[in-house]
């Protein structure tokens, strides 16, 4: 072997973060550089940067935050939330997820489109 010590591996969470601060280093930009572009807390950076799971925003929000991040850092948003899911261990988002949860969207559109029809045809009249 390579004589290098065995070393458990690093928990996926702060590999993650390690990363995500390592592509902003190479990129030359600063986490206030990133808040001022995202309008994000500065606090809401540096947890996305720390790996602490405790830091952490809500994951209800991590996603946004991570795509607004990946945008004014120029990485592509969908491999940066596709590596935090990894990270996190929250299933992938695929094509029928994301399909299950715009169904109802789509439906109240519809309803609210033929509303707004039946009123502009009742004040025409």
């Amino acid at each position: 072997m390579d004589g290098a010590p065995d070393r458990p591996p690093s928990p996926p969470l702060p590999a993650f973060s390690r990363w995500l601060q390592q592509e902003r280093e190479l990129r030359d930009l600063t986490p206030a550089e990133i808040a001022a572009a995202t309008k994000l807390t500065p606090a809401v950076i540096e947890a996305l940067e720390s790996g602490e799971e405790g830091r952490m925003p809500p994951r209800a929000y991590v996603v946004g935050y991570l795509r607004s991040y990946a945008a004014a850092a120029g990485l592509d948003a969908d491999e940066v939330v596709l590596r935090w899911q990894e990270a996190a261990g929250e299933p992938p988002e695929t094509p029928a997820r994301r399909h299950r949860r715009l169904v109802p969207v789509l439906l109240a559109a519809a309803v609210l489109g033929v509303a707004a029809a039946a009123v502009v045809g009742a004040l025409l009249r």
